[in-house]
């Protein structure tokens, strides 16, 4: 986090109230058009970079301080499924609480509106930038350029965000000066046209010398424009891009190279998650291209919630007790074993990487004594036939110590069983925060990555197989893009394959001060137990040579989907390499659903979704708060005008 700009969260966060119209509820429809500090000081130059820095809260920050964000990004999808806690399980089984109410499960429920308020309110903030800094006679461009970019950057970023979520929504341009309630939606083409108008106009205006990952820059304009360009020529929009399409996916590649060039990968994929302190050496990787800023102020509003989401139980185990490095666990996404078997687990770090596989006992007694090897996840290959059950107790042993590991649990035994049976699976440890003021603090404050430059590879890669569908180019030429990201995956000569780290290593800047023997974090993963290869310190080499001959965990997806052109099984790889490479990074639905690959590989990966998704399921259901509180004509919709304005399906 940049200390000097953006303690945007300590800052006041004025949010004019002209705005509250936009989020269609009744609360807010009635709100009083005042603010705190009155709308004239949004005419002044400090009134405008107050709200810039209030904007920067709630755009990118505030979807992470709830069940939101990972509800509608991670659930439903072919990545993740439903953990220990069910919470927000409808999000992700696609069943009859999926619908413009969500069916309130507990009070962690996210509504059907979350996710659209959100955005909206994010509108209606930037509109009265993008007015104010308009309409103000000042030649400072810190406002009539930086300010004003970053107005057009949020307001075309959450429009992306609603689009890819719900098609067509209503555009919203303005400022309100009075209480407005009729509103329309507008098709999904326009909503791209201005998507790619607003980031164009910031991608013009902002330069690259903020203090980047914390502030919007030209390249962070750049990847989203590029994003925008990427969506609008995928298959969800096939019905009218035909003629925008090619030149969409040629601007991809070309913004996709400038953003490359400027944001050279991290040398090892691990740097990016070792978080050992606030605002340390990875918050600011030359990778990162935009982050959600974070504070340990316990004056700030929002914290970032992730570190407790992809968390399995583990403290209910024998030898097991909650600790400030296991994280609060609330369990409520596992991996499926799509994720487990996408991974070439020998030669791919990435998975070893980004999961916890191994904990010390930290409640030891008789001949387990703290630091001991409490629990491991061994995920092996499907062909291995080495274990006949999925859950050992006391059984395996650990060669370092010679002593029986009290729990082992197996990705791939005969038993016919599988972790999907059970709330026990290795954590992913992306968001994992160490530096927490507590075992059972929710309040985090790591910073949240929303781009890195692996991902604008992976675009670049996406549109070149696109184009070559096309007639234009090679389906080769996508490799390159796709090889950059998995040549840095492999393991590297000398490197040590069982070191394992994580945000947990955070533990020792934290005010709790623990004691370290109380620690379940291991610096140790399951590779060799899982692989059962001999120890070796030999590079890997995961590079693709040519389209025509894909690796062997692509083809086994491929196989099972059913994809025979070079063009589906293309874009099956890159769908891959972006689950090894941005897997739990709030990317998923969204790229599923606009490449409309959603249903097929949810039915064929995730166990609570396969009975209940449908096609509709690509796009989410408009919210009943939304129709029941706008107007057609001076008078509240009726019950077919809400029907004509809600999804397919809904």
């Amino acid at each position: 986090m940049n200390k000097t700009y953006l303690k945007y969260i300590k800052a006041g966060f004025f949010m004019v109230a002209t705005f509250a119209n936009i989020s269609c509820n009744d609360t807010f429809l009635d709100e009083e058009l005042t603010t705190r500090r009155g709308s004239a000081y949004y005419d002044t130059e400090a009134g405008i970079q107050s709200l810039v820095v209030g904007t920067y809260n709630q755009v990118l920050s505030v979807p992470f301080s709830t069940e939101m964000q990972f509800s509608t990004t991670n659930y439903g999808t072919d990545e993740f499924h439903v953990g220990g806690d069910a919470s927000n399980g409808t999000w992700n089984n696609y069943d009859g609480g999926l619908k413009s109410i969500v069916t309130v499960s507990n009070a962690n429920t996210v509504a059907a509106d979350a996710a659209w308020n959100t955005y909206y309110i994010g509108i209606g903030l930037a509109n009265q930038i993008i007015k104010s800094a308009t309409e103000i006679t000042s030649t400072n461009n810190a406002i009539k350029k930086t300010a004003l970019g970053e107005g057009y950057f949020f307001r075309g970023y959450n429009y992306l965000k609603l689009v890819r979520q719900y098609g067509g929504v209503p555009i919203k341009l303005t400022v309100s000066t009075s209480v407005e309630l009729e509103f329309t939606r507008a098709t999904a083409d326009k909503v791209y046209a201005q998507i790619i108008d607003d980031l164009t106009k910031a991608y013009e205006l902002l330069d690259n010398t903020g203090a980047s990952p914390a502030k919007v820059t030209k390249d962070a304009a750049a990847h989203y424009l590029a994003k925008a360009y990427l969506s609008r020529a995928s298959e969800i929009n096939d019905a009218w891009n035909t003629s925008t399409k090619a030149a969409d996916l040629a601007k991809v590649v070309s913004l996709s190279d400038e953003v490359i060039a400027r944001h050279p990968l991290a040398t090892n994929f691990g740097d990016i998650w070792a978080y050992n302190k606030p605002n340390g050496a990875n918050e600011s990787l030359s990778e990162l291209i935009l982050s959600a800023q974070f504070t340990g102020d316990l004056t700030a509003t929002n914290f970032n919630f992730n570190h407790l989401v992809f968390t399995a139980r583990y403290d209910d185990m024998p030898y097991m007790q909650r600790d400030l490095t296991g994280m609060r666990p609330y369990s409520r996404l596992a991996p499926t074993y799509f994720t487990y078997d996408v991974f070439d687990q020998v030669n791919d770090s990435r998975f070893w990487k980004s999961f916890r596989t191994k904990h010390r006992t930290n409640k030891g007694s008789g001949k387990y004594v703290n630091g001991d090897l409490g629990i491991m996840y061994v995920i092996n290959s499907p062909s291995d036939t080495r274990f006949t059950k999925t859950k050992y107790v006391d059984e395996i042993v650990y060669s370092k110590t010679k002593k029986t590991i009290p729990s082992v649990f197996v990705a791939h035994a005969s038993d016919g069983k599988s972790l999907l049976t059970d709330v026990r699976f290795p954590s992913l440890s992306k968001h994992f925060d160490g530096a927490r003021l507590a075992i059972n603090e929710t309040r985090g404050t790591r910073d949240e990555i929303l781009a890195r430059s692996a991902e604008t590879y992976l675009m670049a890669a996406e549109a070149k197989i696109r184009l070559a569908n096309l007639g234009q180019g090679s389906f080769d030429a996508a490799l390159p893009y796709i090889n950059a990201v998995r040549k840095r995956a492999a393991y590297k000569a000398g490197e040590d394959r069982s070191f394992y780290t994580d945000g947990a290593a955070a533990y020792v800047v934290s005010a709790l001060v623990p004691n370290p023997d109380l620690n379940s974090y291991m610096t140790e993963n399951s590779y060799y137990e899982s692989n059962n290869i001999a120890t070796t310190s030999e590079a890997t080499a995961l590079e693709i040579q040519s389209a025509s001959n894909l690796p062997a965990q692509d083809v086994a997806v491929i196989n099972k989907l059913g994809y025979t052109s070079t063009y589906d099984k293309l874009l099956c790889l890159v769908l891959n390499e972006r689950t090894r490479e941005l897997c739990g990074e709030f990317h998923r639905w969204e790229d599923l659903s606009r490449t409309k690959t959603l249903v097929a590989r949810a039915k064929a990966y995730n166990p609570e979704a396969v009975t209940y998704i449908k096609d509709y399921h690509v796009l989410r259901p408009i919210p009943q708060t939304f129709l029941d509180a706008i107007y057609s004509n001076g008078s509240a919709l009726s019950p077919a005008q809400k029907q004509a304005m809600q999804n397919a399906g809904y």
